[in-house]
């Protein structure tokens, strides 16, 4: 089969074909890799490598997502600025990057919105993986799905790479991990595994039945049942497109009371 460029198949949507790493950027990754492997840092890489992993899908991507706990960032900083890489602290709640030229490395320890943090056993649970020659893990195809729920932005929604992962695995998941892992957020997985029968309905059975009848069942019970006490979470999905709930009609701003909460967050090299 062919191979494609990075710079052709940047505008491409989804492809099988293989891509071609510019050689600068792919000796990048290698010493962020390395970096991270000779230290010792427990670790996991998300992004387009874990899904062409899980999926066959083949995606440009001109940054490394490295997911691992708010606790490990300040020693990987350190060490990659001493390999010349510029090092910030973007969110304290889930990004910090290390960048070096057009290239960077987003370090992730969980979601924007603090509904899903990064613990060890994201990392313990990791699948092994070659990337860049390097022996490495990827997250496994549950805490990839997981990292995707909330991406749910205007500029950005990933409930395509969802159903992606579903189908690409043939819902060969422990869905009952997935389902301890979202926790309180159940409705997100549910809305995305509607978005999955609804693009794959010959393929609902990837889907355990149990689930479905699981998560319908909650539902219908939340429909029937309506807490009049419940928070408005319009700006867990996106305070800018639920702007108006927030600034003009006095709606709670849950997202800040998450944020506020989550601990630890990331802190600078000591």
């Amino acid at each position: 089969m062919p191979e494609q460029t990075a710079n052709t198949a940047a505008a491409m949507t989804t492809s099988s074909i293989p891509l071609r790493i510019p050689t600068e950027q792919e000796a990048l990754y290698r010493e962020v890799l390395t970096v991270l492997e000779d230290q010792q840092i427990p670790y996991a890489v998300a992004g387009a490598f874990a899904l062409q992993m899980h999926t066959g899908i083949c995606r440009y991507t001109k940054d490394l997502d490295v997911f691992l706990r708010a606790e490990e960032v300040p020693t990987t900083l350190a060490k990659l600025h001493e390999h010349g890489f510029e090092c910030e602290i973007c969110d304290p709640v889930w990004l910090a990057k290390a960048q070096r030229g057009e290239f960077y490395v987003d370090l992730i320890t969980g979601m924007s919105n603090a509904a899903l943090v990064v613990d060890i056993s994201w990392i313990q649970l990791a699948h092994p993986a070659i990337i860049v020659d390097v022996p490495t893990r990827v997250l496994a195809p549950e805490e990839l799905l997981a990292s995707k729920l909330f991406v749910t932005r205007r500029e950005r929604f990933d409930g395509a790479d969802i159903a992606h992962i579903v189908y690409g695995t043939k819902g060969n998941l422990d869905w009952h991990r997935l389902l301890r892992r979202i926790g309180e957020h159940w409705e997100i997985l549910l809305w995305a595994l509607m978005l999955f029968h609804y693009v794959y309905p010959a393929h609902s059975d990837y889907v355990p039945r149990w689930l479905w009848l699981e998560l319908t069942g909650r539902f219908l019970n939340e429909v029937q049942n309506p807490d009049s006490r419940a928070p408005f979470r319009g700006s867990l999905i996106d305070e800018n497109m639920f702007a108006i709930d927030l600034k003009e009609w006095g709606l709670e701003n849950i997202l800040e009371q998450y944020r506020a909460r989550r601990e630890p967050k990331i802190t600078t090299v000591p």
